[in-house]
């Protein structure tokens, strides 16, 4: 079974070809700058060169006939007819509280979506144009949904509700949702399987480190609490978003520097974060240079972006009372030796032991800690599309 995983993002397209009988990546690509000047589509297939192809894409339909194009192009395809493509497997950001699992896709399901914009108002539009025009180009090949934030509603009341008048909640959904939810559920499955333990005998907490960041708390295989909250602006310290503040700051900066609404979420969503605090970069990479070179302000981020992770490993192990397994994920998480070193020091009362020499490690599934720390320390590299694969399969099989 061939299944192609599409995940839609405002202005890009990035698609995975999986043969699900080995669970091999056939082909691969991202469809970029969709409706700006430069658009182009990067396609790499298992065994051939790579194809660049720069042409105007004015809507997602023409990244995705393009992506088609060049999945079945004699030299550069990974497959000889779009026959070959059985199911279709979308990443969709918020699912509410509508969607507890992965869903086949049909008219209610893509209004159920529609009905949850307002809550992701950047990324669920183009999830759902996605799923659309692909829906039009291959009309007789079945669709699957699945949900970042399904994962979590596994959560208890007490973990996801606010403390805001009740009415709140049920009129408008004002609550915790969490995100990165197929990231979180493919680690954790990962690491049991790694372990050879029963996930149900776990208390997991896994740290999914990027640009994006956010840390859940797994227990019995189930998300009992998570960083990110009602938007994918609560939580941790990120690349540009400032997670965690007094909210009191909002209407504080709006009577003070005469902003509005929107000027004050800008600030909050794409200047905050390790950005804000260095100055330098959003990117954790370049930051760590800074530091390198004496940067005080560099520093000073990185040190808050860890003291951040830190205090929530302490609260999710509090909340589960007692942790089994750490696992650090995405970008940061899986490559940055460094962040993984420090954001483990001072947790050895709880029994988390690093090995410096173990840890030397990037991009690879790898124990990091030591032979005898109580509680195990892994490196697993997130593979959203293998899990949004597996539910696809699963679903339309």
């Amino acid at each position: 079974m061939n299944i192609l995983v599409i995940n839609c993002g405002s202005s890009s397209l990035k698609y995975q070809l999986i043969d699900m009988n080995d669970e091999i990546v056939l082909a691969k690509g991202l469809a970029e700058r969709i409706g700006i000047e430069g658009s182009r589509v990067k396609h790499e297939a298992k065994g051939k060169d790579k194809l660049v192809v720069e042409e105007p894409m004015t809507s997602h339909k023409e990244a995705i006939n393009i992506v088609l194009k060049s999945l079945v192009d004699k030299t550069y395809g990974a497959i000889s007819s779009l026959e070959e493509i059985d199911a279709i497997g979308h990443r969709v950001v918020h699912g509410g509280e509508k969607f507890a699992s992965s869903v086949v896709i049909d008219k209610d399901v893509i209004d159920a979506m529609k009905e949850c914009i307002d809550l992701a108002p950047l990324h669920n539009p183009p999830n759902i144009i996605g799923i659309e025009a692909c829906k039009e180009l291959l009309p007789d090949v079945p669709m699957v949904a699945v949900f970042d934030t399904a994962f979590h509603q596994s959560m208890p009341e007490k973990a996801y509700i606010y403390p805001l008048p009740y009415e709140l909640y049920k009129e408008l959904g004002i609550r915790r949702y969490g995100f990165h939810g197929t990231s979180h559920r493919y680690v954790s499955q990962k690491v049991a399987e790694l372990t050879n333990d029963d996930i149900k005998n776990l208390k997991i907490i896994t740290c999914h480190l990027g640009n994006g960041a956010s840390v859940a708390a797994i227990e019995n295989g189930k998300s009992v609490d998570t960083s990110m909250g009602l938007t994918p602006l609560e939580g941790l310290v990120m690349g540009t978003r400032c997670g965690d503040i007094d909210p009191a700051i909002v209407s504080f900066l709006m009577n003070k520097k005469k902003m509005s609404i929107a000027e004050v979420n800008n600030i909050m969503n794409k200047k905050s974060g390790v950005l804000g605090i260095s100055g330098v970069s959003s990117d954790f990479r370049d930051i760590e240079e800074a530091v390198k070179d004496g940067d005080c302000r560099a520093k000073l981020a990185l040190d808050k972006f860890y003291y951040v992770v830190k205090k929530y490993i302490g609260s999710y192990a509090a909340a589960m009372g007692g942790v089994d397994v750490i696992v650090f994920t995405a970008g940061l998480g899986e490559n940055s030796i460094s962040a993984r070193e420090e954001i483990c020091k001072g947790l050895e009362f709880l029994g988390i032991e690093i090995d410096s020499d173990k840890n030397n490690t990037r991009g690879k599934d790898a124990v990091i800690s030591k032979d005898n720390s109580k509680v195990k320390v892994f490196v697993i590299p997130t593979n959203e599309e293998l899990m949004i694969a597996r539910d696809t399969k699963e679903l339309v099989k």
